[in-house]
């Protein structure tokens, strides 16, 4: 769920500033509100028939779970031709990169910090369906099962570990065959495309999956529940607004001496279109063209919008590890100190694939999971539950990220008009929506 509502962001392969697609997942949206709805209803009613709900969850976790590799495995390898394609642009690529992955990594990390803080999820009690099914002895037995016994069998094993590192030597390969190695590059392309239609097909049945899980989750604790679903979800809004005007507003002062609540109110239109269209994907034809009547460079905005709109997720990295955090409090297994920061570190990879499609920020949740605590993964039904109440705040937070990267690499590149800039944030230029159709 995470690009039709988070950013659904062009593919790592090739961004595209084109036209955002007709979005129909407003019907999904308004059925995972009714199914949370009624399954609250049904488990604080009926207990005993919540409980006997729980298998819905588990057989969407299953379904789910099927596409952690396919999906882990492509979008990793594109996104390093990604990385290579935008490095090679020059020292705008460059930085956006540095960038990039450098406040990814603090978003991460203020995910868990918080999670740790708040510890949301004390008060709910959710019982493993099937948690054997998906503990890779391997790795409790102090073993990090890393190598496959075959480069393909990484992809059937349901070994997440080794799909990822699979991913990786398959990603460098083709950087080092340039051009010979595009025939490949595209038809990975094309099976991307392939996976994310079947995930589509399959959050289809998110409703049935939300209803299941939350009857099951509100039967076993009763109201208890329903207070800390809104108690991470009130955590993760207000972390969400802090890292905004804080950790963001900081630093774009620091190095730009904008103010934050001025380049708001500059993108309120933006931040208006995102909300009701719950995609910050609608907005990027805007924030192209706002960046550039800014006073920023064309080609510097170029490359760090697009690019941004797949690598920096700031919004879905604090998602991801407050998610996290969560299941692991709520089925009373918590996460010890070096469990959260090996978490952390293939968030820090597998994250970046968390914007390519709808799910496939719940498919990096489950595959996070599964490859250092599997018997977590069953509380992934809770998540799609209350995903899409998070779902503004996460775009949000991402498209601010992202317009704060433009100021600041336009800044360090020295490719930015800063008399403009002042000019556009007082008001004496207004931007006149009129003119951009014509223009982008």
């Amino acid at each position: 769920m995470s690009s039709s509502t988070d950013q659904t962001a062009p593919s790592p392969a090739g961004p595209q500033t084109g036209r955002p697609h007709k979005d129909r997942s407003h019907w999904l949206y308004i059925g995972v509100v009714v199914a949370v709805v009624l399954g609250v209803i049904v488990g604080l009613v009926s207990p005993e028939t919540g409980k006997a709900l729980k298998p819905l969850g588990t057989m969407f976790v299953d379904l789910i779970k099927m596409m952690i590799s396919p999906v882990i495995f492509c979008t990793i390898v594109l996104g390093i031709g990604s990385i290579r394609a935008a490095a090679t642009v020059g020292k705008a690529g460059g930085i956006a990169l540095a960038y990039f992955i450098t406040m990814s990594t603090f978003a991460l990390a203020i995910g868990l910090v918080v999670g740790n803080l708040v510890k949301p999820g004390d008060g709910i009690v959710i019982t493993p369906g099937k948690a054997d099914k998906y503990v890779d002895n391997a790795s409790h037995a102090g073993g990090l099962d890393l190598i496959p016994d075959t480069l393909v069998s990484a992809l059937t094993s349901g070994s997440v570990l080794q799909t990822l590192f699979v991913a990786l030597l398959v990603g460098f390969a083709l950087q080092q065959m340039g051009r010979a190695g595009e025939p490949v590059v595209a038809l990975i392309g094309q099976l991307q495309k392939l996976v994310f239609r079947v995930l589509t097909m399959i959050l289809w049945v998110a409703p049935i999956g939300a209803f299941g899980a939350i009857a099951g989750v509100v039967g076993d604790s009763g109201a208890a529940a329903v207070g800390e679903i809104l108690k991470l979800m009130l955590a993760f809004y207000v972390t969400c607004i802090l890292f905004i005007v804080v950790v963001l507003g900081s630093v774009l002062w620091f190095f730009t001496r904008v103010n934050i609540f001025t380049l708001l109110k500059y993108l309120a239109r933006e931040y208006l279109l995102i909300v009701a269209t719950s995609s910050s994907e609608s907005a990027l034809p805007n924030l192209i063209a706002k960046m550039e009547h800014l006073g920023i460079n064309r080609s510097t905005v170029g490359i760090v919008v697009p690019t941004g709109y797949s690598f920096n997720l700031d919004g879905t990295a604090i998602y991801l590890t407050m998610a996290s955090i969560f299941i692991a409090d709520a089925m009373h297994m918590p996460m010890s100190m070096g469990e959260q920061i090996g978490l952390l570190v293939f968030m820090i990879v597998a994250s970046k694939g968390a914007a390519g499609v709808t799910g496939a920020g719940l498919a990096t949740l489950a595959g996070g999971l599964q490859s250092h605590r599997p018997e977590l993964v069953d509380g992934v039904g809770v998540i799609v539950g209350i995903d899409r109440f998070m779902s503004e705040a996460r775009a949000l937070t991402n498209f601010t990220g992202n317009a704060v990267a433009t100021v600041l690499v336009g800044t360090w590149t020295r490719s930015i008009d800063r008399e403009r800039v002042g000019a556009v944030l007082r008001g004496d230029d207004p931007f006149d929506y009129t003119t951009m159709v014509d223009e982008h």
